[in-house]
């Protein structure tokens, strides 16, 4: 299928105060990605990390930076994070969705839309995802994945965003098994609740991309909890092709 397991440890869990160090340390155990949760307090209640964190963080490492957009506006994002380093820039298609219809009320706006903030995204140099929260249909991200000039991943959270520690929703898989089957190369990103004890439901579903915060960074052993997850997905990838 052309997918490879990506295990993405959510930095929303790591110690803010030491942030280049918990890097460093992630991806000496084994991490592929660095997930960075970027919330505004408007989209989400929680207010997180902006440009400024994600440039400073550059400075430390080359790292893929996964950046999760949960912000009203993900276009007024694209250049200020372009320009901090940011790798990943996954917007949610609620976002976009509503301001689109709050200004415009027709659909074909909101497909102009979205086209546009795609297009700035890969012009900026980043890789361009869609994310949708537990209560949206999967039937809403088909467009976005399957234009003319795509998004590359789409992430489909396993509890409502904003705050981490939350309890994983088994019922998202289905969205999972639907995305597999559909789109048989596509990354799928799983985040929510990923541990030990949901990575097999999760892998076996589809997802290759795992991000995860307190079941890595509150780990006694980090370096095992990173390396289960991705055992789990190289052999669940392994039956899926079979």
């Amino acid at each position: 299928m052309g997918v490879t397991p990506k295990i993405a440890p959510s930095m929303l869990s790591s110690d803010f105060a030491n942030l280049a160090s918990e890097s460093h340390r992630m991806l000496n155990l084994g991490a592929d990605w660095l997930h960075m949760d970027i919330m505004d307090g408007h989209f989400v209640p929680n207010l997180t990390i902006g440009a400024p964190v994600i440039e400073s963080l550059r400075k430390h490492t080359k790292a893929y930076l996964d950046c999760h957009l949960m912000v009203t506006n993900p276009l007024d994002y694209v250049e200020p994070l372009a320009k901090a380093g940011a790798s990943g820039f996954t917007f949610h298609v609620e976002t976009s969705k509503s301001w689109s219809f709050y200004f415009l009320l027709l659909w074909f706006f909101w497909i102009d839309d979205w086209k546009e903030l795609i297009q700035k995204i890969k012009s900026h140099g980043m890789r361009p995802g869609v994310a949708l929260k537990p209560g949206t249909p999967i039937e809403e991200v088909y467009p976005l994945v399957e234009a003319d000039n795509p998004v590359e991943m789409v992430l489909v959270m396993t509890v409502e965003p904003g705050f981490g520690g939350q309890k994983f929703m088994p019922e998202m898989m289905d969205k999972v098994r639907i995305l597999r089957m559909k789109f048989p190369s596509l990354d799928i990103e799983v985040d929510g609740g990923l541990g030990p004890s949901t990575i097999d439901v999760a892998a076996s579903a589809g997802a290759n991309c795992i991000v995860a915060g307190s079941s890595v960074f509150g780990a006694p052993e980090p370096a095992q909890v990173i390396s289960l997850l991705r055992n789990s997905v190289e052999k669940a990838q392994q039956t899926l092709i079979q």
